[in-house]
C-alpha cells in the first residue's frame, strides 16, 4: 500500500443539544461556510416540528435519520471486462452521511418559502416514513434486491 488512510476528523458536538450527529447536520446544511446561517436553519427547523408534533425537534430528527438510513446499497465491481452491480452492507457512518445527504437534497427541492421550513417538512415526512428521502433509501434497498444474484462477486 503507498498511501496510508486518511485520518478522520473529529468535530465538536452542537452547542444547544451537545449532540455529534446534529453538529454534523450543520455542517452538511452549511454553504460558503456560513455555520451561524447553517445552525439557525437547523434550529428553526426544529422549532417548527416542535410546534407542529408536540415532541421535542431532536426526537424527530433522530427518528427521521434511523427512516432514512440505508441498509445495503450496490456497488460496482469489475468482473472479467464485465461491470456488476454488487449489494453491499453499508458502513456505519457512511449510513449517517447517507441519510443527512438524502434529506438536505430532498428538502432543497421543496417548494416551500424558507430553507427551514422545507427542511422540517422533510424531516417530518421521513418521521412517520414518508417523503422523497425515504422514497430514495427503498429505491437503493429495491436495487439491491434486484441485484442480489451478483451477491457472491462481493469480497
Amino acid at each position: 500500500m503507498r498511501k496510508k488512510r486518511a485520518e478522520k476528523r473529529y468535530i465538536k458536538p452542537d452547542p444547544k443539544f451537545n449532540d455529534l450527529i446534529v453538529a454534523k447536520f450543520v455542517n452538511a446544511i452549511m454553504y460558503e461556510g456560513k455555520k451561524s446561517v447553517a445552525r439557525d436553519i437547523v434550529y428553526s427547523a426544529f422549532d417548527i416540528l416542535e410546534e407542529k408534533t408536540k415532541k421535542p425537534g431532536i426526537e424527530v430528527f433522530k427518528k427521521a435519520m434511523s427512516n432514512v438510513q440505508p441498509l445495503i446499497e450496490v456497488r460496482s465491481r469489475r468482473v472479467g471486462g464485465a461491470t456488476y452491480q454488487v449489494p453491499m452492507e453499508v458502513r456505519p457512518e457512511r449510513r449517517i452521511a447517507l441519510a443527512m445527504r438524502w434529506i438536505k437534497t430532498y428538502a432543497r427541492k421543496r417548494s416551500e418559502k424558507s430553507m427551514s421550513v422545507k427542511l422540517a417538512n422533510e424531516l417530518l415526512a421521513a418521521s412517520n416514513n414518508e417523503g422523497s428521502s425515504v422514497k430514495k433509501k427503498e429505491e437503493t434497498h429495491k436495487m439491491a434486491e434486484a441485484n442480489k444474484a451478483f451477491a457472491h462477486f462481493k469480497w
